[in-house]
């Protein structure tokens, strides 16, 4: 190992883990992901998880974890569901009807937090449009989003994923590409669009445990988003061929990750291999 990466890697004390495509691809968890958690904990290093997908409300994400046999708590989950709340909740404080382009899963989260989902009736005003990946998208409920984007309301994204990973032969539609179509019906985009690459989940971790940047490693199988947010942060960006990237897409993409492993058994190698004296 060069000694410039050694270094890098000896100063890591969290590891800020993307999901699909890193830890498990769709609901397949990948056979190296338990053994390299209970690395990182017997090498001192803590670890969360980070996801784009907001799909899934907090509880969910726990139990689809703890059924793959992955430890996990509240504390370590950072979804884009529980950034766009704390979003709303600073920016529009007094917002408290939404019109939730999302699955029943994702709104039940924003009703846990005090939200009201309004209905696809256009008496029903909402206060903010909140546009995610929906994976129970309905023609209505589409077009009554368009029609409140389209009447001026506050249009939030919750990610900008334009597809998300899968094992299942489909593609599966997510939210940038969701909010493409709504761009050509009402000629608008998203006010602001959250997740990663936006740098705020790596910037909470940061304050919640005092840490620098240099010292969280983010990693993930996007370059533009897993890699751009560490980038922005001023993390070490790890990326996992186990997803939707290839080499090919490295060598071209315009900003490089810090580094390059097929999968996270073998970046947990090296950070075992930069502590040895």
């Amino acid at each position: 190992m060069e000694e410039q990466l050694k270094k890098q890697l000896s100063l890591i004390k969290h590891v800020a883990l993307d999901m699909d495509g890193t830890i498990y691809l769709s609901n397949t968890i990948f056979p190296y992901t338990i053994p390299f958690l209970k690395k990182l904990d017997d090498l001192g290093i803590t670890y969360s998880f980070l996801t784009n997908n907001p799909s899934k409300s907090l509880n969910d994400y726990l139990k689809k974890l703890s059924g793959m046999g992955i430890p996990a708590t509240p504390e370590k989950m950072y979804t884009t569901t529980l950034a766009m709340i704390a979003y709303i909740r600073s920016h529009y404080p007094e917002a408290r009807k939404l019109f939730l382009l999302g699955t029943p899963s994702m709104i039940s989260q924003f009703e846990e937090a005090g939200f009201i989902s309004t209905t696809e009736s256009p008496d029903d005003v909402p206060d903010i449009v909140v546009v995610a990946f929906d994976m129970t998208l309905e023609y209505k409920r589409l077009c009554r989003a368009a029609w409140w984007i389209s009447q001026g309301l506050p249009y939030l994204a919750t990610n900008p994923d334009k597809v998300c990973p899968t094992d299942m032969r489909t593609v599966l539609v997510d939210c940038g590409s969701i909010c493409k179509c709504l761009e050509s019906a009402t000629g608008r985009c998203p006010d602001i669009t959250l997740g990663k690459p936006d740098p705020n989940m790596l910037s909470g971790i940061c304050e919640q445990k005092g840490l620098e940047p240099s010292q969280i490693a983010m990693v993930g199988d996007r370059i533009y988003t897993d890699i751009e947010m560490a980038l922005r942060a001023g993390a070490f960006g790890v990326l996992v061929l186990s997803g939707e990237t290839t080499m090919e897409i490295v060598n071209e993409a315009p900003r490089k990750p810090s580094l390059v492993c097929a999968d996270i058994e073998e970046f947990g190698n090296l950070l075992e291999e930069s502590r040895r004296a």
